[in-house]
């Protein structure tokens, strides 16, 4: 048996003849932190450690006192200053420090910067404000991005800024710029479906978008209102009305999905792409290319880069004269500027800008264009400049393919470099063209598998699945996307302005005819897997293995592995968490019971929120509820919900008994809803425990003596008498979404309630705690549903 060395005696003694070489792993291990630093890898660290710290900000339950930050900021950056020539490590662990301190800095500068007035609770007002811009939303609908300037019947006391409103009356589309006036129901943005999932008041937020909701009937130009002079706003109006422009021609040239999807790709807009198509697009794992990503951005760039030094170096004198490599950089980063301009500033067209403007740049100083520098140049300018990028999926997703990519080029390309070159018989004559071919689609293949690969553990914690055929269907695609589809689309719009862009613009829409019919047909295959939600710790744990896989060259990338693995370790472990028995929605709406089979209270739940509940928690279609009809009395009385008036003794002794009746027939068919429309469903779990869904809140106290469990999003109290647990729009308002997990009891003290943002107080959340008719913020959450959030019972 070898001998390891080792100064411990007593494992000496226990194993005699082999000791532990603790100093020559210490010289191994610092040999390699050496070689990584030579190497300059230390600053591919940088991005990761600002953007730890903005992401460590960022999920905090509520915001850090500002002097928390700036001062261990302060004392860390002196402290980095003094250790600089003295100990090295010293010094790179104190500047560690100090970049984690100055990602937090710059999250909470974002955060006052935004400041963002988000709606606290869903009206139903006149609007009047003045259009920032538009998007089509397909089936002659737009959606409109609208500066408010007032509100009335009612005055919004908190009105927000920037609302999102959908006008689905057919109506001849405004102009931004234009002041339009309408009545319109406004809503605050959903907060997450399930607590862990996606909050979407955080993106809008820091959007600036205030509400979202829609118009009854076509809005109204309002007469003899001038445009904002401003002339930031002016230019970004213009810009979006070219935006338009553009995208309207090519739909005009390029009808139906296919006209739909090239003008995403130019413009990035959307919305105009069918249903069918964008599930399609989805399963399949081709949803990326519709976006404006660093797919497209390197496409554009490298083919306008290639074909305009090829066409200088035609110019045997002026090839020789002049830099005509950088000429062509100089010329494709005009072209991506452009192509950035008429995108409508998407955020992943401006991260794909950054990383081609880097890269571009990088060639003026006969710098490496494709290296892990500039990819960590790109992340670093887009977390100075937005860090709560980091936390959505888009800059995640895009970072990890790109650094994957890359990291994939530079190890193959020293691994070329280092082997013998030996001529391969078939490299030339008749055969070339084929081995050409094989390469390429090799190429693909790698590209296509180092991508997919990459972006899964994103997709597994955001979206809950993998597409399981993806491969294929991006190596199927690809060649279109580069031959065809992307240099049309380019020469198209280089001669729009000339009138001479309909024959490109129509291969492109060939090209892209065919992207589609191959998603539809892959999707069809199947292969969506779910992944269910995730474990706490499984991005923070998959990214770190990730970031010490792409990022460093010596062993030490190997550490990575176990951090994979303990990762999936986690997702595998939070599969085996036993399911909540009862789902509610942030609005008391939907509610859904987890049994054997899922039961819903709605014939049709919304696909909004069902869809994310089904993701992650990989639930099986819902049985539809048994409804009834109204006796007599009570089809009279109840249907006017929302009227306020009080139910008279009669309709209260007639809503009794068949709330009663309703209860013995739910008992008889335990798992499954009966329903009376506009009114309240009610079901028994396995438990025995009697849950009722309340609409009207006049009878809401008649469901506190049915069940133990009362969901009753309009009831004007807080504690039924009868010691049910009642879940009010107050309580829903605060709390978010809600699992309930019954612990295989009917004991109401040994439940447990999850909320979605029970303990959360940030800015982009305060919206909740706000009372419109006291005018005051309250963040008290009622008794019950508190003591069983914090587990107490009691």
């Amino acid at each position: 048996m070898p001998t390891i060395r080792s100064g411990t005696p007593r494992l000496r003694m226990l194993f005699p003849g082999v000791g532990f070489r603790r100093d020559g792993l210490r010289k191994r291990l610092r040999r390699m932190v050496d070689e990584e630093l030579a190497h300059g890898h230390g600053f591919l660290f940088v991005p990761v450690l600002v953007g730890l710290g903005a992401a460590v900000w960022f999920v905090l339950p509520r915001d850090p006192p500002a002097a928390a930050i700036a001062i261990p900021l302060l004392l860390f950056t002196v402290a980095t200053m003094l250790h600089r020539y003295r100990s090295e490590r010293t010094h790179l662990a104190l500047f560690a420090i100090t970049l984690v301190f100055a990602g937090c800095l710059l999250a909470q500068l974002e955060t006052w910067r935004n400041s963002t007035v988000i709606l606290d609770s869903p009206v139903t007002t006149t609007i009047t404000g003045e259009i920032h811009r538009r998007e089509p939303a397909g089936q002659g609908r737009w959606r409109y991005f609208v500066e408010l300037s007032a509100t009335e019947q009612p005055v919004i006391r908190r009105p927000p800024r920037q609302v999102v409103l959908l006008a689905r009356s057919r109506h001849t589309p405004f102009e931004a710029g234009e002041t339009v006036s309408g009545r319109a129901r406004l809503s605050p943005p959903s907060g997450p479906a399930l607590p862990g999932l996606n909050d979407f008041a955080f993106r809008a937020y820091h959007d600036g978008i205030g509400a979202m909701g829609f118009f009854y009937g076509a809005p109204a130009r309002v007469a003899g209102q001038q445009p904002s002079e401003e002339r930031a706003l002016n230019l970004e109006r213009r810009i979006f009305e070219l935006r338009g422009t553009i995208a309207d021609r090519i739909r005009k040239t390029v009808p139906g999905d296919a006209g739909a999807f090239a003008a995403a790709i130019v413009t990035d807009e959307r919305r105009a792409i069918s249903e069918e198509t964008t599930e399609a697009l989805r399963v399949s794992g081709l949803a990326h290319i519709v976006a404006i990503s660093g797919l497209n951005m390197a496409l554009a760039a490298g083919i306008f880069f290639v074909g305009l030094r090829c066409c200088l170096g035609l110019f045997t004198g002026f090839a020789q004269a002049w830099p005509v490599k950088k000429i062509a950089a100089f010329g494709a980063l005009l072209m991506a500027t452009a192509y950035y301009l008429i995108s409508g500033f998407a955020v992943s067209a401006e991260r794909a800008y950054l990383m081609m403007a880097v890269m571009l740049i990088a060639v003026f100083f006969d710098r490496a264009a494709i290296s892990l520098r500039n990819v960590a140049l790109s992340a670093l300018i887009i977390i100075a400049v937005s860090p709560s990028q980091i936390m959505g999926p888009s800059f995640q997703m895009s970072f990890a393919a790109t650094a994957a990519l890359v990291a994939g080029y530079a190890i193959w390309s020293s691994y070329a470099a280092q082997r013998e070159h030996e001529p391969f018989p078939f490299t030339s004559g008749r055969l070339a063209p084929l081995v050409t071919g094989w390469h390429f689609m090799a190429g693909i293949f790698v590209t296509s598998l180092i991508g997919g690969l990459s972006t899964a553990i994103y997709s597994m914690e955001h979206f809950h699945r993998l597409s399981g055929y993806g491969l294929a269907a991006n190596i199927a695609v690809m060649p279109l996307i580069s031959f065809v589809v992307m240099p049309a689309g380019l020469v198209g719009m280089l001669l729009m302005p000339f009138g001479l862009d309909a024959p490109f613009l129509k291969l492109m829409g060939l090209g892209l005819e065919a992207v589609i019919a191959v998603a539809k047909h892959v999707a069809g295959w199947g292969g969506d897997v779910g992944a269910g939600r995730q474990h706490p710790w499984f991005l923070g744990v998959a990214s770190a293995g990730f970031v010490l896989l792409a990022l460093l060259r010596t062993r030490l990338r190997l550490v990575g592995v176990p951090l994979m693995g303990l990762a999936f370790l986690l997702s595998w472990q939070a599969q085996r968490v036993p399911l909540p028995d009862l789902l509610v929605s942030e609005d008391g709406a939907l509610v859904a019971l987890l049994g054997a089979p899922v039961s819903t209270n709605r014939t049709r739940p919304p696909d909004f929120i069902f869809d994310q509940w089904q993701r992650a928690l990989l639930l099986d279609e819902p049985i539809k509820p048994t409804t009834s009809p109204h006796g007599e009395i009570l089809a009279a009385s109840l249907p006017d919900v929302r009227s306020g008036v009080s139910l008279d003794p009669q309709v209260l002794a007639a809503v009794r008994k068949d709330m009663a009746q309703a209860a013995l027939a739910a008992a008889d068919a335990i798992g499954k809803f009966h329903c009376r429309p506009k009114a309240w469903c009610l079901v028994v779990t396995e438990e025995g425990v009697t849950v009722a869904v309340v609409e009207d809140g006049r009878i809401a106290g008649i469901g506190c003596e049915v069940a133990l469990i009362v969901i009753a999003p309009r009831a004007g109290f807080d504690e039924c008498r009868s010691g049910a647990l009642l879940v009010n729009g107050r309580t829903l308002k605060r709390t978010g979404s809600l699992e309930v997990h019954l612990n295989g009891t009917d004991d109401v003290r040994q439940w447990r309630v999850a909320a979605a943002m029970a303990d959360e107080d940030r800015p982009w959340t305060k919206h909740r705690f706000y009372d419109w008719r006291k005018d005051r913020f309250d963040h008290s959450i009622p008794g019950p549903v508190a003591r069983l959030i914090n587990d107490s019972g009691e």
